[in-house]
């Protein structure tokens, strides 16, 4: 069946699947630094009823998924959960949003379950910056993970910068070098300041066009369609002979909810349909209840909004992003 579409036409065929709330780091956008009030076990989803989840939907057309946190690689035996999903009839591209910091000891075991690629988050390349801004010190060497996914085929690999002004943006430069060197794709996302993360404000948010402007200053930079694969959100531009892109994620200046073409499901077995919006269809219950998902998503893409209303200053009830797995 071809992926259905909602009210406004956007084929929705992109699930991310966050497994976990927690994570290891405690970064200043995406956590309070005291934490959360963490989801009790039981209302969690098991790895075997995610699977069961995504095997209801593939058949509507879902087709590429994502798993996310929190951070997933501390969730116990992560591996077991992508060799399910990758043999669910139907998906075509499984990959893993991760801070990176399990990296070097994971990307064999992963790819080998059938995971296709990593997006890593690094917010600065020095070590005694990325202990402040995750507000943990637990030795973690982005280059070292990037490559480390990278050699074991979880290509192509993208790092993803959170850029806040005063903060790490003096490394916009150092990390567009990167794609002159690798054949990594680095992406620049503006700070959205959401819920208890409000101490980080517009003052803080480098729009992209300044990243463009501060980057050209390597050398001209064209337009470029972006990896093969996974090619989302981010608007994409190269070196003149670089093996990796340059990207810019835009949600403060420039919406691309208009293209959106995926949905959410929480740890705790929630159906979100816009990561800021406050719609959720819960299928955890009815999931457990041995009853039909196919209809509760089917009307759940009927009520998917046509955009965020984050300018606004309206975040869906989250106090953080790490609710929702970004």
């Amino acid at each position: 069946m071809n992926a259905l579409t909602d009210q406004f036409g956007r084929r929705i065929e992109y699930l991310r699947i966050s497994v976990t709330d927690r994570c290891n780091f405690r970064c200043l956008y995406c956590m309070p630094a005291e934490g959360l009030e963490w989801l009790p076990k039981r209302d969690i989803l098991t790895y075997e009823e995610i699977t069961a989840i995504v095997a209801q939907l593939a058949p509507l057309g879902l087709r590429r998924l994502r798993i996310t946190g929190g951070e997933p690689t501390i969730r116990p035996d992560l591996v077991s959960l992508v060799r399910m999903l990758r043999a669910v009839p139907g998906i075509e591209d499984i990959a893993l949003s991760t801070n990176g910091v399990r990296l070097p000891e994971m990307a064999s075991a992963l790819a080998d379950a059938g995971l296709d690629r990593v997006n890593m988050s690094a917010d600065s390349l020095r070590a005694d910056r990325i202990a402040s801004i995750a507000r943990r010190n637990l030795g973690f060497d982005p280059r070292r993970a990037a490559l480390a996914a990278e050699q074991t085929g979880l290509t192509p690999v993208k790092i993803n910068m959170v850029v806040m002004r005063g903060i790490n943006d003096d490394e916009v430069e150092d990390f567009a070098r990167l794609t002159l060197e690798h054949a990594w794709h680095v992406r620049f996302i503006e700070l959205m300041p959401v819920g208890d993360m409000r101490a980080l404000t517009w003052d803080h948010v480098v729009p992209s066009d300044e990243i463009l402007s501060r980057i050209s200053a390597l050398g001209s930079l064209t337009a470029d369609s972006g990896p093969e694969r996974g090619n989302g959100p981010a608007a994409y531009y190269r070196f003149s002979g670089a093996p990796g892109c340059v990207g810019v994620i835009t949600p403060m200046t420039h919406t691309y909810c208009g293209s959106c073409n995926r949905v959410r499901l929480t740890a705790d077995g929630r159906l979100r349909t816009c990561l800021y919006g406050d719609h959720e269809v819960n299928l955890r219950d009815p999931l457990r209840a041995g009853e039909n998902l196919q209809p509760l998503y089917v009307q759940a893409l009927a009520d998917k909004p046509r955009e965020h209303h984050l300018l606004q200053m309206q975040v869906g009830g989250l106090r953080a992003l790490s609710q929702v797995g970004g």
